[in-house]
């Protein structure tokens, strides 16, 4: 049971949360703070005060009042008109991390919202009534704007919402699961559609995956080497201390463990940068992904709505918190660094394939001429690290202004966060397209001895993948060596073997 206060969610818990339908409540205490901020703000809306976005129009807008009268009318065009968002759908436990970090926000006590809205949030993911929610449209200012209003609609029961997998009218929804649409009152509106929790709630999805991928690069490399005869000495610990990033140290640890021993080995000189230098890659890749988990560990409890509501000091601040530009030049580094895997990867593949550099058969069929081997599969791992390239441009770089100009900078976070989860899915191919060549690579050695994560590896592929004995449909392969990798069942294969990896 992960309890949501506004001040302690967890990476973990979102991912629980998401894909584990791990069990969650508000706590009473927060409830207490969002209530006590309801009241202040009530208070200052009968006292005649004018508040951004509660009794105005927004954006632009704000220097229109608002009638009385029109307050609730106001919330529900806000909601309708800011619903623009498009392309593909969030999946499911994108759309799961996204409403739980939105109720952890208002957990927090500081929008001014009524604890009913909280608690109706909260219901919607207990019955796992997902609003269907476009993945671009959002600008990564004023929070996720497009994609959040989404939300919203669904809450007031329109739009659409997947329930038990299917696709549905919101209202049909809610009121079969025994909810009845929410009537939002002032700040409501505003208050769903304004934070960073599409970016937060992907980026925290992302993370843990990379971080799955990461660890299994390394299995995969030290796989490589070993099939390649290469060294392990310059995985010593002695070599990284002297440079002791936090990464490098961690990468040459596991790959020292992994390689001791007795192995088949090759006397050379020096080994090739992508077998020798893999903790100075891939630690400093594992660096990247450090520095977005603690944005995230910021982002996560963070009040990222406007105007924010501090009861006890009885002021009501519209500000800026909404703006994702930490999150958006964490996003954009994250994505380079995940892009790496791959480009290191595609490399040691090369290396397997080629015979000049490996002494193994070319494109390691095992029947030249007539097969062409895993020949083709490094043109798809080439392809996608060329495309890698393309995605991992920085969206944080530009900016487009809107709502004539009074929304002058944005972050473009948002995008960021979409171009990274292409990224991740390119190098889940690439790292299990070299993972089954590395496979094929040990079983060619004529009884060779192998570490033993190489051997757990080879069990592992072999489970899904067959040896390469002649040419068959390498899609399939493909398919099955991706998932096999991105699921984390490579890497909890090994670590059964092998005792886990330090990281």
């Amino acid at each position: 049971m992960v309890e949501l206060d506004g001040n302690s969610l967890t990476i973990e818990d979102v991912v629980n949360v998401a894909r584990r339908r791990t069990r969650f409540k508000v706590a009473a205490t927060a409830l207490a703070r969002v209530a006590a901020s309801r009241r202040f703000l009530e208070e200052s809306i009968e006292s005649g005060a004018t508040i951004y976005g509660v009794n105005t129009g927004i954006g632009h807008l704000a220097q229109v009042v608002v009638a009385r009268e029109d307050l609730v009318e106001l919330q529900r065009n806000i909601v309708r008109s800011h619903a623009a968002g498009t392309g593909p759908d969030l999946s499911d436990e994108e759309v799961r991390a996204v409403l739980f970090l939105k109720v952890n926000l208002f957990a927090k006590g500081l929008s001014g919202v009524r604890p009913e809205l909280v608690l109706h949030l909260a219901r919607m993911l207990e019955e796992d009534i997902l609003p269907v929610i476009p993945a671009k449209g959002s600008l990564g200012a004023s929070g996720d704007l497009a994609p959040l209003s989404h939300v919203a609609l669904a809450a007031i029961g329109e739009g659409e919402v997947r329930h038990h997998g299917k696709r549905l009218p919101a209202g049909e929804a809610l009121r079969a699961a025994g909810l009845e649409p929410i009537e939002l009152s002032y700040k409501e509106g505003l208050g769903i559609i304004n934070g960073c929790q599409v970016m937060a709630g992907r980026g925290s999805l992302l993370h843990h995956d990379a971080t799955v991928l990461w660890k299994t690069a390394q299995i995969v490399a030290a796989a490589v080497i070993d099939a390649l005869g290469a060294s392990e000495t310059p995985f010593d610990p002695k070599v990284h201390r002297s440079r002791p990033y936090p990464g490098q140290l961690v990468v040459a640890a596991n790959l020292f463990r992994m390689l001791s021993g007795e192995r088949h080995r090759r006397a050379r000189v020096q080994d090739a940068y992508s077998l020798r230098c893999v903790p100075q890659i891939l630690g400093g890749i594992g660096d990247a992904f450090d520095d977005l988990r603690r944005r995230l560990d910021v982002e996560l409890n963070a009040a990222s709505d406007n105007p924010l509501v501090f009861a006890e000091e009885k002021q009501v601040i519209a500000a800026g918190n909404f703006h994702g530009e930490s999150l958006a030049l964490a996003l954009d580094h994250f994505g380079n660094a995940l892009a790496e895997i791959a480009s290191l990867a595609e490399r040691q593949l090369n290396r397997l394939l080629n015979p000049v550099l490996s002494g193994l058969p070319a494109f390691l069929a095992s029947a030249n001429g007539k097969n062409s081997g895993l020949m083709i599969l490094q043109y798809t791992a080439a392809s996608l690290v060329s495309e890698n390239k393309i995605l991992a441009h920085p969206a944080s770089v530009d900016s487009i202004p809107v709502s004539a100009d009074q929304e002058d900078h944005v972050s473009m976070g948002a995008t960021a966060a979409h171009m990274a989860a292409e990224i991740l899915r390119n190098v889940a191919d690439v790292v299990g397209v070299t993972a089954m060549a590395a496979a094929q690579a040990m079983e060619l050695q004529d009884g060779s001895p192998m570490a033993p994560s190489t051997r757990a590896l080879l069990k592992a592929v072999r489970q899904v993948i067959p040896f390469w004995d002649q040419d068959r449909y390498a899609a399939a392969d493909l398919r099955a060596a991706s998932g096999l990798v991105r699921s984390g069942e490579l890497l909890e294969s090994v670590e059964r073997e092998i005792g886990a990896l330090e990281g």
